[in-house]
């Protein structure tokens, strides 16, 4: 090989080494992630998406970003998602509400999940529950009964923490089963519905577990009942509402990630697994579990499933209590 080749040789190596760092640095340098939440700082939800990101970011590398985007049930944040770029960049953390009844009670919801998300990974199933304020004498579901049918004259307001929600469903379903004319009062989320809670300013709210937890344990609100088929670890002394006699509401919501439509499979799969990794973590489960969640990591296949069956069964329900989309 003559000098001059030898050259160029060298010029070519240099060049092709050149582009190999400069791609492998480019693959190692990521934009942060943005966490989307649909209600407000200091809720169960907003909590929750915080616990995960601050792991989640020593699992990818590189910043995750909680993204308050409250007001509507979610449906502000689920808009942002539809509207963001597929790049990977973008997750919405929700609960069932947003993604499986907002869509059946919603004439223009501005977003369709099967057309335009992708599921990540779920991470946890939760119950809602109904609560009483630390002014209202209650100490338990029929006790609260007696004491709407007595101090109110059968007439009573239940905090909901958005509207046309599991919530605001189960306010109707309890009026209806103890006959009781209960009226739900949406709010933008847990936190303000707690806060009015906390100064008795409402009586009584339903909303998840999550939302409750400290409160109840401090004494400051009581929760008389939750739904699902079995007690709560974290509250074994507060009966179901199926131990009552109000069926109808065994199916367990979820929390799960979703992404928006078209982003590429490779950064799907990168997200679920760093998910899988984080809720396996000691402190993680431990942290989630405090809350009133059962934790267990769903891949997005399953995720998909559940949202689907979970919305075919809720579709039903709002057709039985004669809700109208608004």
């Amino acid at each position: 090989m003559t000098v001059s080749h030898r050259r160029r040789a060298l010029a070519a190596s240099l060049a092709l080494g050149a582009t190999l760092f400069g791609g492998a640095a480019l693959a190692q340098s990521h934009a942060p992630l943005r966490i989307l939440v649909g209600f407000p700082a200091g809720g169960g939800t907003d909590v929750i998406a915080r616990t995960l990101a601050d792991k989640l970011k020593d699992q990818l590398g590189h910043p995750v970003i909680v993204e308050n985007r409250a007001g509507a049930g979610g449906q502000i944040a689920a808009q942002a998602l539809k509207a963001a770029a597929p790049d990977g960049n973008t997750i919405f953390l929700t609960h069932d509400h947003t993604v499986s009844i907002l869509p059946l009670v919603t004439k223009n919801p501005g977003f369709e999940p099967a057309k335009d998300f992708v599921a990540v990974a779920g991470f946890a199933t939760f119950v809602n529950a109904l609560a009483v304020s630390g002014g209202t004498p209650a100490k338990t579901v029929p006790e609260y009964v007696a004491w709407v049918k007595g101090a109110g004259q059968g007439k009573g307001t239940v905090g909901v923490p958005a509207p046309s929600s599991t919530p605001e469903f189960l306010v109707k379903l309890i009026g209806q089963k103890y006959a009781l004319d209960l009226q739900a009062a949406p709010y933008r989320g847990s936190a303000p519905m707690i806060g009015d809670m906390l100064g008795n300013q409402i009586a009584a709210g339903v909303g998840s577990i999550p939302d409750f937890i400290e409160n109840h344990k401090a004494g400051k609100i009581r929760v008389i009942g939750v739904l699902g088929t079995q007690r709560q670890a974290v509250m074994p002394e507060v009966p179901t509402f199926a131990e009552l006699g109000v069926s109808g509401f065994e199916e367990l919501p979820y929390y799960g990630l979703f992404a928006p439509a078209g982003t590429p499979p490779a950064a799907i799969a990168r997200l679920s697994e760093a998910v899988a990794k984080v809720v396996a973590m000691p402190e993680v489960r431990e942290r989630l579990t405090g809350m009133g969640l059962t934790v267990g990591y769903m891949p997005p296949q399953q995720l998909a499933a559940r949202e689907k069956a979970y919305t075919e069964v809720w579709s039903k329900i709002v057709k039985t209590l004669g809700v109208v989309p608004q």
